[in-house]
């Protein structure tokens, strides 16, 4: 699949609108009760990058951006500026943000390359999505409460979200992360239709954008 490491201009996705999908099969039965189930394990998040238009200069360099990966046939970065760190937005992420690795944050003593990951708690459940496009230069990794430094301690490859460790964590020991990322997408439309009246009416055209599986 192709994929360009290009983000979408961020001050246009900033006027945007979208979020997390998931798809629940539902079987009602005879007797009124419901069997739910889901094919997904994972969201996939669907935007709306026309909303974020404002003047035609911005659908010019919109436009520019589509030609450029050919409509729906490459992937590129985008920015969710509701959801696209590894903390809430009012602060900077911290290595400790975190848990990543085997599922409980922890080193088993032999592995040295953990992905990053976001988990997300609401009560008793939580959720654990795998973060695949973290920004450059913002990944903080800390091992047993000691931040690692970048290019020493630590590498990361932006395009996996994967990070590897120079020195193996003892067994139990805490591996942590705090990052900001992008969320990979694509254009689930090969069409952009705009007219210059209608968009000085204040009519924006409509760009679906959908997250793609890397």
């Amino acid at each position: 699949m192709a994929f360009h490491e290009v983000r979408f201009p961020a001050n246009l996705s900033f006027g945007s609108f979208g979020g997390p999908e998931r798809r629940t099969e539902i079987v009602t039965l005879a007797s009124g009760f419901e069997e739910r189930n889901t094919p997904w394990e994972h969201a996939r998040r669907r935007y709306d990058a026309g909303a974020g238009m404002r003047s035609l200069d911005d659908v010019e360099a919109m436009i520019a951006f589509f030609e450029a990966r050919r409509g729906q046939l490459c992937g590129f970065r985008w920015k969710d500026w509701s959801d696209f760190k590894s903390c809430p937005p009012s602060r900077d992420p911290a290595f400790g943000d975190q848990p990543i690795g085997n599922g409980n944050g922890n080193g088993d003593g032999a592995a040295t390359v953990f992905q990053l990951t976001k988990t997300y708690v609401s009560g008793a459940h939580s959720y654990v999505r795998p973060i695949t496009k973290p920004v450059a230069g913002s990944v903080r990794i800390g091992v047993d409460g000691v931040e690692l430094v970048d290019g020493m301690g630590f590498t990361v490859d932006t395009t996996t979200g994967l990070v590897s460790l120079a020195v193996v964590p003892e067994p139990g020991a805490a591996v942590t992360a705090g990052f900001e990322f992008d969320v990979p997408v694509r254009f689930d439309t090969d069409r952009i239709q705009t007219s210059v009246a209608s968009f000085n009416a204040g009519d924006v055209p409509s760009v679906p954008v959908v997250e793609v599986r890397v």
